[in-house]
């Protein structure tokens, strides 16, 4: 990293970035795959190629068998239970209502489990910086909730409010995954936790696909189309190999909350990058919510360390 630069604040920025262009990548990739057979291999072609790069790199240490459990528990918390339950029930709402629940409840879980579990301290700071995130986040997208309907009629009675409560489930276990992951990097390699994680949730998404998803082994053919399959290389690439990579060692750097605040962000490049793209209108409404966001994503890192001891094996 460049001298003179937090090392943390720039991982924090490139996080954002990539996460909230990714979004691209998997809209053109589930109009053509089944969600969860779309999310599950690009997870596990991830995992895989990481723990092929740790291994090259001399970071694929034995994971001790007391850590057995947490490593299971985080993958399946922070890829298998949060996706899957998020892809399922964005059938069911419109993307507004999905879009403040899934983003403003993350960090709101990240920071309670992390109380919780003894791994960050409260303080007024992150308090403020929370609610400007959430604030910013519903004026945001607010409007979109009150006036946008569902993609279809509901395919059963309560569809609407069971979907909801999976978008917003999304939110919980990735956030308990996260805190339960903080230990484990501290011992072992980000590129190592992030292969196994990412590999193993993979798989487990895979299975889920099989089971619940229409059409999901006929899926597995690869018979996707080269826009797909682009789609789905960029998010593999980008979404997976970098970003989450990154967001582990910010995770294992400046704690579950501070890492968590990429949330109010992230819709900032999705915005921009709507505009550019799409000739989408930005309104006013939008300006405001996007400054009260970045307002509070600024006061969750202000105080974050600028680098971390490193561990014995890395």
């Amino acid at each position: 990293m460049v001298a003179g630069l937090d090392t943390n604040k720039v991982r924090f920025l490139m996080l954002c970035l990539i996460w909230g262009s990714t979004w691209i990548g998997m809209k053109a990739g589930i109009e053509v795959v089944p969600p969860l057979v779309f999310a599950g291999t690009r997870f596990t072609a991830a995992g895989g190629l990481l723990l092929i790069y740790a291994l090259a790199k001399g970071e694929g240490a034995l994971v001790r068998s007391k850590d057995f459990i947490r490593l299971f528990a985080v993958s399946i918390f922070m890829i298998t239970l949060c996706y899957g339950p998020l892809f399922w029930g964005m059938q069911y709402i419109d993307t507004g209502t999905a879009a403040v629940l899934e983003m403003s409840l993350t960090p709101i879980a990240l920071l309670c489990f992390a109380l919780f579990l003894r791994e960050e301290a409260l303080s007024v700071r992150r308090i403020i910086a929370l609610g400007l995130g959430v604030a910013g986040l519903l004026v945001l997208f607010w409007p979109s909730t009150t006036v946008a309907a569902l993609p279809e009629p509901e395919a059963f009675p309560g569809a609407n409010l069971l979907g909801g409560m999976g978008v917003a489930s999304a939110a919980f276990t990735y956030g308990y995954g996260s805190v339960l992951a903080r230990p484990l990097l501290r011992a072992y390699p980000a590129l190592l936790i992030a292969g196994i994680t990412t590999f193993v949730g993979g798989l487990g998404l895979v299975v889920m696909a099989l089971i619940f998803e229409t059409g999901a082994l006929g899926a597995l053919s690869g018979d996707w189309g080269s826009v797909a399959w682009m789609s789905w290389l960029l998010l593999v690439v980008f979404g997976s190999l970098i970003g989450y990579t990154t967001y582990m060692r910010l995770l294992r750097d400046v704690g579950a909350s501070r890492a968590g605040s990429y949330a109010f962000v992230s819709p900032v490049i999705a915005v921009a990058l709507s505009a550019i793209l799409f000739a989408e209108e930005v309104t006013l409404l939008d300006i405001i919510g996007i400054m009260v966001m970045l307002s509070g994503a600024y006061l969750a890192m202000a105080d974050a360390p600028t680098a971390v001891a490193k561990t014995c094996t890395e």
